[in-house]
C-alpha cells in the first residue's frame, strides 16, 4: 500500500464572501505524479497557495508525512520539504543559472562577508548531473529558452530541499518537444522519491503522466481516480458538469474574396536576422488559415507586423485590398481587425486595470462608448458585464483588477473583447493557451462561428490538434518561412513533425499560400 505525504483535510479558504475552496479533500502518495485538475477559477492553484503557506485557510488540516502541520509563509513550507514552481517564474533574467538557484541561500565564503561562488556553481553542477537536468550552471538566465528557465526554477527548489514539488500549469509555454522532456524531468525525479503534484487542465497530459488525478469543479472536490480507469471524456464531464464535444465540429468552408494578404514580407530583428523572410500567403473571408511552428521561428513577428506593432523592413500587408503595412494599431482596429495576443499579460491587458477598463482598450475612441469624445461609463459597463457572463469569467465582477484573475480567466476576457468587436479580419495567436477544455470548446466554436460568418481568420497555435482541427489551410513555418502549406486533413502529426524542424515530409498535400485568381475552390 502507497504511503500518503500530503493530505488536505476538509481545507476551506474564502476571499470577502467568495469561497475558493470549499471543504477540500486531497492526499497524495509518496513518490508519485498526482495531478490536480479543474476548470479555470475551481480552486487549484489556490489549494495549492494554502499547501505552500502563501494562504492561510479558513478551515481544516493539512497534514505532512501524518504530521499535522501549520504553514504562516513559504519558509515555512520550504523548511518542510515542499517546493513551488509558479507558472510565471520567479527569476532574474541578467543573473547566471548558479545565482538564481542559490539566491536567498547563497553559501559564504570562509569569513562569511562574501558569496561562495564557486561553491554555488559547485552545488548546480551536482543538482544537474543527480537529476539529468540538461543545464550550464554559467549560463545567464535570460538567453535560456522558457522550457530551461523553467529547470531553473526546479533547481532552486530542489537546492532548498523539496521533496514535494508543485507545479502551476508547467506545460503553459512549452512546446511539445519541451513537454516532453518536463515529464522526463518528473520520471526522474520520482524514481529517486520525489513528490510531484502537478495542476493542469489539459486531460491529455494528465492522463500520460499522472499516476492518479483529482479533480475539482467550483471549488470542491468532485473526485480522486486512476489514470487507469479513466478517459479523457470522462475526466472533462467531471471538471465542467456536462458533456464536453472534444473534437471541433465545422461544416465545409465556403471562401470569398480576399480578407488579408502578405506579400513578400520581411522582418528583422535588432541583429539584423531575419525573423520573418520574404513570407507570401493570402486568407480569404470564410477561411481559417493556420500557421503551426516551434516557437521562435518568425510567428510572433508575423503576427506583429500584421497587426500593426511592427513594421516589416520589407513586403506589404493588405487589409480587404487596402494597404496598411504602415497604418497603426488603432487604425488597423477601426478598419476591423481583431487580436488575440499570445502574451496577455503584456500584449492584451493592463494589469493594474480592472477589468472595467481592460474592456474599454482599443474602444477609447468607439462612438458606442465614447459619443462625443466622452466616456459612456454605464454601456461600457453594460458591455463588460455581458462579456463575463457570455466567455464565464471569473470572479464575474467587472471591478476586480486584471491581475487578480488567474491567466485562464485573463485570457477569456481578451478573447471576449476581441470577438465581440464585430471583426472583419480576426488575429488569434495561441487563443486558447491557459485554459480549460470547456473554454477552449467554447473559443474554438467561436472561432469557427467567425468564419462561418464570413471573417478571414489568422490562426496561430502550437497545439497541433488544435490548428489541423480549425484551419482549412495550414502553413508550417520554419525559421521564417513556409516548409509547405498543407490540407490539415492530409496530414499526420509526424509529418508536421518532420516540417516543423525544416524537413521534407513525403506524402503531404500542398495547397497554395495564395495567388487565387490562377487556383479554385481553394480552402475546402
Amino acid at each position: 500500500m502507497n504511503e500518503p505525504v500530503v493530505e488536505l483535510d476538509g481545507i476551506t479558504k474564502r476571499f470577502g464572501d467568495v469561497v475558493a475552496n470549499d471543504r477540500v479533500e486531497l492526499t497524495v502518495d509518496r513518490g508519485s505524479v498526482h495531478v490536480l485538475l479543474g476548470e479555470n477559477g475551481a480552486g487549484k492553484t489556490t489549494l495549492m497557495n494554502v499547501l505552500y503557506g502563501l494562504y492561510e485557510p479558513n478551515e481544516g488540516e493539512i497534514r505532512i508525512d501524518g504530521t499535522p502541520r501549520e504553514f504562516d509563509s513559504p519558509r515555512d513550507a520550504i523548511d518542510a520539504g515542499i517546493g513551488m514552481i509558479h507558472q510565471h517564474f520567479m527569476l532574474v533574467d541578467p543573473m547566471t543559472v548558479a545565482d538564481n538557484v542559490v539566491l536567498g541561500n547563497e553559501p559564504r565564503s570562509r569569513l562569511g562577508f562574501t558569496v561562495d561562488r564557486e561553491a554555488a556553481r559547485e552545488a548546480v553542477t551536482d543538482l544537474t548531473a543527480r537529476y539529468g537536468f540538461d543545464v550550464e550552471p554559467d549560463a545567464v538566465v535570460e538567453d535560456l529558452s522558457v522550457g530551461v528557465q523553467q529547470r531553473v526554477e526546479i533547481l532552486k527548489a530542489l537546492y532548498r530541499g523539496a521533496d514535494i514539488l508543485i507545479l502551476d500549469e508547467p506545460t503553459a509555454v512549452l512546446t511539445p518537444q519541451e513537454v516532453e522532456e518536463l515529464f522526463d524531468i518528473f520520471d526522474e525525479l520520482t524514481d529517486q522519491g520525489k513528490t510531484i503534484i502537478f495542476i493542469t487542465h489539459k486531460l491529455g497530459e494528465a492522463l500520460g503522466v499522472a499516476d492518479a488525478i483529482t479533480v475539482l469543479r467550483d471549488g470542491e472536490t468532485v473526485g480522486t481516480v486512476d489514470t487507469s480507469t479513466t478517459s479523457k471524456r470522462e475526466l472533462a464531464e467531471l471538471m465542467v458538469g456536462r458533456e464536453v464535444l472534444l473534437d471541433v465540429e465545422k461544416p465545409p468552408s465556403s471562401p470569398g474574396d480576399v480578407g488579408l494578404e502578405v506579400s513578400d514580407l520581411t522582418v528583422t530583428d535588432d541583429r539584423g536576422v531575419d525573423q520573418v523572410s520574404s513570407l507570401d500567403f493570402q486568407i480569404r473571408e470564410g477561411e481559417v488559415f493556420g500557421i503551426a511552428g516551434v516557437d521562435g521561428n518568425g510567428q510572433s513577428e508575423l503576427v506583429e507586423a500584421i497587426t500593426g506593432l511592427d513594421v516589416p523592413d520589407e513586403g506589404r500587408v493588405y487589409f480587404d485590398g487596402a494597404d496598411v503595412t504602415t497604418d497603426s494599431r488603432r487604425d488597423r482596429i477601426e478598419q476591423g481587425m481583431a487580436y488575440i495576443p499570445e502574451d496577455r499579460q503584456h500584449r492584451g491587458l493592463v494589469m493594474d486595470f480592472e477589468l472595467l477598463q481592460n474592456g474599454l482598450l482599443g474602444s477609447q475612441h468607439d462612438p458606442d462608448f465614447a459619443p462625443g469624445g466622452r466616456i459612456d461609463w454605464a454601456t461600457l459597463r453594460q458591455h463588460v458585464e455581458d462579456i463575463i457572463a457570455d466567455y464565464d469569467v471569473r470572479p464575474p465582477n467587472p471591478d476586480a483588477t486584471a491581475k487578480s484573475l488567474s491567466g485562464g480567466n485573463q485570457q477569456k476576457l481578451v478573447a471576449g473583447r476581441e470577438f465581440e468587436r464585430d471583426p472583419r479580419v480576426v488575429v488569434a495567436s495561441h487563443p486558447t493557451r491557459g485554459l480549460d477544455v470547456g473554454s477552449v470548446e467554447f473559443v474554438q466554436e467561436k472561432l469557427v462561428e467567425l468564419r462561418n460568418e464570413g471573417k478571414a481568420v489568422l490562426l496561430v497555435s502550437s497545439k497541433l490538434d488544435e490548428v489541423q482541427q480549425l484551419s482549412d489551410r495550414l502553413g508550417v513555418m520554419y525559421e521564417g518561412a513556409f516548409t509547405d502549406v498543407v490540407d490539415p486533413d492530409d496530414v499526420t502529426e509526424e509529418q508536421l513533425g518532420l516540417l516543423m524542424a525544416g524537413q521534407d515530409a513525403d506524402g503531404v498535400t500542398s495547397v497554395p499560400a495564395g495567388d487565387f485568381e490562377a487556383e479554385a475552390e481553394v480552402g475546402r
